[in-house]
């Protein structure tokens, strides 16, 4: 190589040497270690040309003082150093791991020099000291940029936390509020001052307590965490929320913040809630149908079980009650019905289950009855209640009752087996005559 080489034309002879220490230092980077060699090596090239170009070029004394703080003059557009920049930053590198970049490539071309240069003197050394305020010139550019970037998408992000419909906090490690936007602000119906350094057991909600040991969870085990609550504000804004609660990792990956996103979902439960009581219940009456029924049947058997319990089933049937829907016509036969339920309901307990099975049947689910007495007189209580006559359209209608029963486990240990013993005891309540009730017998 020639003995008096200027350094800008070592930097354009020995670009690619310069390049593998780069990227060789560059993939020891915890960000650079998904990048593949073009994203690696990027824009150091032409950071590279760059500074040749400018070690070549005239510079004041007054300029060379500027640059060697970093306050080169601005050139029109974006110079390699801030295009660099704004990718690093794209690409989620913190700033200590930018400015290693640099001091890498300021390392990688002083060696290399140093090594077929050992002594510089005269126009080399010159060449070197410019090279050292490019490079200090391309550091303050790129973190320029970087910085330009990260403050644009601040306010970005700050736009869309504000614009959004959803309540959105971030909470420290104790709990504590220290961001709530404005959605947060009108759903408490609070100013955003008197929320910061609160936690949600400081403002009362009934949440609170289940809210803090899922936000425990979250930063012990920097896992995101779904749930719900129920709550009525200040502001009276919804009443039925899910909620997201996720960690915020800081660069060791530890958890330094959790961020909380909540949403409104009132209208939606309540949709939900009324699907699945239309498809639960019957629509004349508003008992529980045969689907609900035989759920909740298998679910006191089962505790009837695991508790000894004994469970008795009714099954009651109208008698008459297609002469009034003849005579009197449909409307006047819901009517009838639907008082039929209500009479019912007078006779039971709350724990007691009643649901209408179609038609003029009626089923009755007894719970924890002790002595056949009991059973008796239920069913006893809602026969002379349905004897007194019903007012319908004006007219007094008189229908009667057959009722049959069966006991767990002595008739039968199934759901489906009580029932059906209890319709089979029906039967032969029937036969016996009007309003009659008839306790399941094998024999029969």
């Amino acid at each position: 190589m020639h003995p008096h080489m200027r350094l800008a034309d070592f930097i354009r002879a020995e670009t690619e040497s310069i390049l593998q220490a780069w990227e060789a230092f560059a993939k020891t980077i915890h960000h650079a270690r998904v990048l593949n060699k073009a994203g690696l090596r990027d824009h150091a090239k032409d950071m590279l040309l760059e500074i040749a170009d400018d070690l070549e070029s005239y510079q004041s004394e007054a300029e060379q003082v500027a640059k060697s703080k970093g306050c080169g003059p601005d050139g029109s557009g974006l110079s390699s150093a801030e295009v660099h920049g704004g990718a690093r930053q794209s690409s989620g590198f913190s700033v200590l791991e930018t400015v290693s970049e640099f001091r890498a490539l300021r390392a990688s071309v002083v060696s290399l020099w140093t090594d077929i240069y050992p002594t510089i003197t005269g126009q080399q050394l010159k060449d070197l000291t410019r090279f050292h305020e490019a490079i200090d010139q391309a550091v303050a550019e790129s973190l320029e940029q970087y910085a330009t970037i990260k403050e644009m998408e601040t306010r970005l992000f700050g736009a869309i936390l504000l614009a959004s419909p959803d309540p959105i906090y971030v909470l420290d490690l104790e709990g504590r509020f220290i961001y709530a936007n404005k959605a947060t602000a009108d759903l408490f119906a609070m100013e955003v001052s008197a929320i910061l350094g609160k936690s949600i057991l400081d403002l009362g909600f009934s949440f609170a307590q289940d809210f803090q040991r899922n936000l425990a969870k979250v930063i012990a085990g920097q896992s995101t965490f779904r749930g719900k609550f129920v709550h009525t504000f200040a502001s009276g804004l919804g009443e039925r929320f899910d909620y997201l609660l996720a960690p915020v990792l800081d660069e060791q990956k530890k958890t330094e913040a959790t961020v909380c996103i909540s949403r409104d979902i009132t209208e939606q439960a309540l949709a939900e809630e009324k699907i699945w009581h239309n498809g639960h219940h019957d629509l004349l009456t508003g008992l529980p149908n045969r689907r609900l029924f035989l759920d909740r049947l298998e679910q006191e058997v089962k505790h009837a079980k695991r508790s000894r319990l004994t469970l008795a089933v009714l099954f009651l049937d109208l008698d008459a009650f297609k002469a009034v829907n003849d005579s009197l016509g449909h409307e006047a036969g819901d009517r009838l019905l639907t008082d039929v339920a209500n009479r019912l309901m007078d006779c039971s307990r709350d724990e007691d289950t009643i649901a209408r099975l179609g038609g003029d049947e009626f089923t009755v689910i007894l719970k924890g009855a002790k002595l056949l007495q009991d059973v008796e007189l239920v069913a006893q209580n809602m026969i002379d209640e349905l004897v007194r006559p019903f007012t319908i359209a004006q007219q007094l209608v008189r229908i009667s009752v057959s009722i049959g029963i069966a006991l767990y486990p002595d008739d039968a240990s199934k759901p489906a087996q009580l029932l059906e013993a209890a319709d089979k005891a029906m039967y032969q309540a029937k036969k016996a005559g009007a309003n009659r009730m008839w306790f399941y017998n094998a024999a029969d």
